[in-house]
């Protein structure tokens, strides 16, 4: 009877043991159970959040230049065809147009570009960078020169500290008189801005009526 008491007893004692021991497992297990759902969910709304946040910066990116452009564009277009404006006796880079007087010295050729004359000179700006120079070279047969040059922006000039404005092109000379003929003409020089006012000019003309003409034009004009 002792030996079957001492057996339960011994029985007994095993189980409990065995429970005691399970217990701190299952809560363990419980707390990693519910620590993984925790970092599950955690995970999952950090993914939601960062497509969009992703989404919103492209969209930035994609906007703001985008309303940049939209900002600068016009200007562009516009500062362009202000440029462009054909706008006879408007100011071109070299300066304002002008109308004046002048005197013809002849270098060589029989029609009056290649002698000395009193002349009449103009600038008419056309656009910003062109413009038609008529001037008239009066006396016997009477030669019109009528060139269209491209002018250039005003620069400083070291050696005299003076601002001019370089010009070159061609165009046509019609002589006058009797025997009325029509030549090519190359023409160059610099306009002088000497005030708001006025604009001191000198250039060189070539004209090819009968023969190779050359002469020298100096003039002052008034601005318009």
């Amino acid at each position: 009877m002792n030996a079957t008491f001492f057996k339960c007893i011994s029985t007994l004692l095993t189980l409990g043991m065995v429970v005691i021991g399970s217990i701190p497992a299952r809560a363990e297990n419980k707390n990693s159970t519910v620590d993984t759902a925790s970092y599950v969910t955690n995970l999952t709304a950090d993914q939601s959040e960062t497509p969009a946040t992703a989404l919103t910066s492209a969209s930035d990116l994609t906007t703001e230049p985008t309303q940049l452009q939209t900002a600068q564009t016009p200007s562009n277009i516009q500062s362009e065809k202000v440029a462009q404006t054909f706008e006879p006796g408007r100011a071109t880079r070299s300066g304002s147009s002008y109308l004046g007087v002048g005197g013809n010295i002849g270098l060589s050729g029989d029609t009056r570009v290649g002698e000395g004359s009193f002349a009449v000179i103009s600038k008419i700006g056309l656009t910003r960078n062109l413009s038609a120079r008529p001037a008239a070279l009066v006396g016997d047969n009477t030669v019109f020169l009528i060139p269209l040059t491209v002018d250039f922006p005003t620069e400083n000039l070291e050696v005299t500290q003076l601002n001019v404005a370089p010009y070159i092109g061609g165009g046509i000379a019609v002589s006058t008189g009797r025997d009325s003929t029509v030549g090519a003409l190359i023409s160059g020089g610099v306009d002088v801005p000497l005030s708001t006012q006025i604009t001191a000019t000198g250039g060189v003309n070539v004209s090819f009526i009968d023969e190779t003409d050359v002469g020298i034009l100096l003039g002052v004009g008034y601005n318009f």
